[in-house]
């Protein structure tokens, strides 16, 4: 009717038509789907449509129905003008599908902006903050990906994979699994992995050339265009469903570099994977860099050892003579990240490691019925060897009162027991024993990190530019001396000091608190 159609518009009719989607509420499936289907039947013998989006009900943070008698309406101009249209386009995208209800609560769209926009707003940031203090505007030849660093391959690796799972996700009318998708990336991935770990290589300084800056090394270069291509592909994903924080960010990368003639990220091709550049075992092996580290991460946690504290090692238990090769590939990077000094393998891990098993209830309940009490008693009687045969293999074939179920990793819940000087903790197939136990070398390494955190901060306080160079004078204590004395050109090279010196007193310094109650003087000035 739109169209006038038979009578007008004919040609435009018949390119439309079956439409593309409709989107309406699922209440309308007997109603107008059901309607427009039987009248394109009887007119042209065919479906009026080929995709159907359901809206599901906005509710409240409770599961309730908004009403303007129960007082809990939101005003969605409101809304948008606190948050942006972006910010609560994005949190209902993401936080359920379209067709299920949502439970509209303000402190998620509060979460979504500072963890997801945030994250990729401060990640901006600090590229933009290098790039101009290095004067990068990618006008340079683009470093080959294969000469370029492992952790350079691993990012665009996932970011190809990305862009092809987002397509795929978009093409199937899932928005929310690819909003979820290049929030993951950002925030687990691009911020928390990439940026966190390559920071020095855009804090380094250029190259000198009898004493005239001669441009950055090849390192340098690949961590700026690799960062670069991350940002600007994923302004390009995130456009459909943010479009004006996209476009800024397109638009301020773009315009600096002019790689794209386009004014707009709308006016720019969606992102194609490039299937030569996707290594699933360099993913793999980086998702278990990255696991391991996690669970080493939260024993600390756990056990409120500081992360600038150095442990002696951690024990992995081996999976298979793969799961070993690809963690020796990325153990510097774990040993980094976690602060440990090595990595020991254990095969026997029913010797060291004690393990106990319990069924997942979520995922067994409904499938095992009647048979689950029975089931849940025979998986609580498994022994280690069925614990790390399950591991292994990632499945088991249960038989209970002459019924067979094949079960997979994720029917069970697995956990490891802490033994004597060390805290253990696992996630699915992966255990992860670390030693908690200190001596007198360890603590001065640990020491002398937290006096590089409290110049730091103090550089910060003081707004002293990135590249500052300064004087560091500290009053000596008995605590602090063997850290000072043994990691001294370590702080030092850390935070760009040209002078470190212990004094009896530092009576123009201000006062900072380190590890196990010390209290010591310090003054830091700019050279």
């Amino acid at each position: 009717a739109q169209w006038h159609y038979p009578f007008e518009n004919k040609e435009v009719f018949e390119k439309n038509f079956p439409a593309d989607f409709i989107a309406e509420g699922v209440d309308q499936t007997r109603g107008w789907f059901y309607t427009l289907h039987a009248i394109a039947v009887m007119a042209f013998d065919s479906v009026s449509f080929k995709n159907v989006v359901s809206n599901g009900l906005v509710l409240d943070a409770e599961g309730n129905k908004m009403s303007k008698s129960k007082g809990n309406v939101l005003d969605p101009f409101k809304l948008i003008e606190t948050h942006s249209a972006d910010v609560t386009r994005w949190y209902m995208m993401s936080n359920a599908n379209p067709w299920d209800n949502l439970k509209f609560d303000v402190k998620g769209m509060e979460e979504v902006q500072r963890k997801f926009f945030g994250t990729l707003y401060n990640t901006y940031s600090f590229f933009a903050l290098y790039a101009n203090i290095d004067q990068f505007y990618n006008k340079q030849e683009q470093a080959l990906l294969a000469e370029r660093p492992e952790i350079d391959r691993w990012i665009i690796s996932l970011l190809n994979s990305l862009v092809k799972e987002v397509d795929a996700d978009y093409a199937d009318y899932e928005p929310t699994q690819a909003a979820r998708k290049v929030q993951n990336f950002v925030n687990d991935n691009l911020s928390n992995w990439y940026v966190r770990l390559c920071r020095r290589r855009f804090w380094k300084p250029s190259q000198q050339q009898n004493g005239q800056s001669a441009g950055m090394d090849a390192d340098k270069l690949a961590a700026y265009q690799t960062l670069y291509e991350c940002l600007v592909t994923v302004a390009k994903l995130m456009a459909p469903a943010a479009p004006f924080f996209a476009d800024w960010l397109y638009r301020n990368l773009n315009e600096a570099s002019g790689l794209e003639h386009h004014e707009s990220v709308h006016l720019a091709d969606f992102p194609t994977a490039n299937e030569t550049v996707i290594d699933k075992n360099l993913e793999q092996r980086m998702d278990y860099a990255q696991r391991i580290s996690s669970l080493a991460l939260s024993l600390r946690k756990k056990e409120k050892i500081r992360v600038r504290q150095p442990l002696h090692k951690i024990l992995l238990p081996i999976l298979d003579g793969h799961f070993r090769e690809q963690v020796e590939e990325v153990k510097s990077l774990v040993l980094s990240e976690i602060n440990v000094k090595d990595i020991e393998y254990v095969t026997d891990t029913s010797g060291i490691l004690k393990k106990k098993i319990k069924p997942n209830f979520k995922t067994l309940g409904r499938r095992l019925g009647k048979d689950m009490k029975a089931a849940a008693q025979a998986i609580g009687n498994m022994g280690q060897e069925d614990i790390a045969r399950i591991e292994k293999t990632k499945q088991y074939i249960l038989e209970v009162d002459g019924a067979r179920y094949e079960l997979t990793l994720e029917d069970f819940e697995i956990t490891a027991e802490d033994i004597p000087g060390w805290q253990v903790a696992s996630d699915d197939n992966i255990t992860v024993a670390l030693d908690i136990t200190l001596d007198e070398e360890l603590e001065a390494e640990g020491m002398a990190r937290d006096i590089v955190n409290r110049i730091q901060n103090i550089r910060k306080d003081k707004d002293f530019e990135v590249t500052d160079k300064i004087r560091v004078a500290l009053q000596k204590d008995a605590e602090l001396a063997p850290a000072v004395e043994k990691y001294g050109e370590y702080i030092k090279a850390e935070t760009l000091a040209t002078e470190l010196q212990l004094m009896d007193e530092v009576a123009d310094g201000e006062e900072i608190e380190l590890p196990g109650e010390v209290k010591v003087r310090i003054r830091v000035r700019k050279q």
